[in-house]
């Protein structure tokens, strides 16, 4: 029998010990709490704004850091990352596979945008250049950042955002592995159930085939 090349990719186990269910699980938690404190850093940054504003002067350059309509947007993306990161981790304990999605696309989406990061650092390297000269000049290590060779940084960078994409992947499989186990499970309660039904329903009554055989007598015996 010929399997499909993703079945052999297909695993109920993550991180060498546990269940897909409970990797999923995990997952979902440690996203809710990331989404949940930087939701709590915008909230408090909106009431109070002169903590975290940084003026134009104190970045170097001609814009301000996080105004009012992106501190909105971002408080609003926080709202919803909670939002599928507690379906998933809803979806994934009481087994419901449609609950997983959008937590899946949206990983699908994040390992798509960093392998558009890695692509655009291995076309255009110069614009690791330009990004470090835009940062500000009291950033941490910048000068150290800038005095390496422009090669070595930019194998440096790609080295580390392969390091991501690869993680990033794997937790997608232990996600999506975790859909194929609930969504096949709950096909196979299904299918045990109509033909547990349909055995019910094809057997004949006990009492037919007795009665059958009772009907007609045997022919009586003549003597030659």
């Amino acid at each position: 029998m010929l399997s499909s090349p993703w079945a052999r990719f297909y695993s109920n186990s993550c991180c060498l010990c546990c269940h897909v269910r409970t990797g999923t699980i995990i997952l979902g938690v440690w996203y809710l709490i990331i989404n949940s404190v930087v939701l709590l850093i915008l909230l408090s940054a909106l009431t109070d704004p002169d903590q975290y504003h940084l003026t134009s002067a104190e970045l170097g350059g001609e814009f301000e850091f996080m105004d009012d309509a992106n501190m909105c947007i971002a408080t609003a993306i926080s709202l919803l990352m909670i939002l599928i990161c507690a379906m998933a981790t809803y979806g994934a304990y009481k087994q419901h596979a449609a609950w997983i999605i959008p937590f899946f696309c949206y990983q699908i989406f994040d390992f798509a945008l960093n392998t558009l990061v890695a692509i655009s650092v291995l076309v255009y390297p110069s614009t690791i250049q330009d990004y470090l000269r835009q940062l500000p000049t009291n950033f941490p290590y910048k000068e150290e950042i800038m005095s390496v060779n422009p090669t070595c940084l930019v194998v440096i960078i790609l080295l580390f955002i392969s390091i991501i994409l690869a993680f990033k992947g794997y937790l997608i499989s232990c996600v999506w592995n975790c859909y194929r186990y609930i969504n096949g499970r709950n096909n196979s309660d299904v299918l045990v159930y109509i033909t547990t039904n349909d055995t019910a329903v094809l057997l004949p009554p006990y009492d037919d085939p007795v009665n059958g055989a009772a009907k007609d007598p045997p022919p009586p015996y003549v003597s030659a």
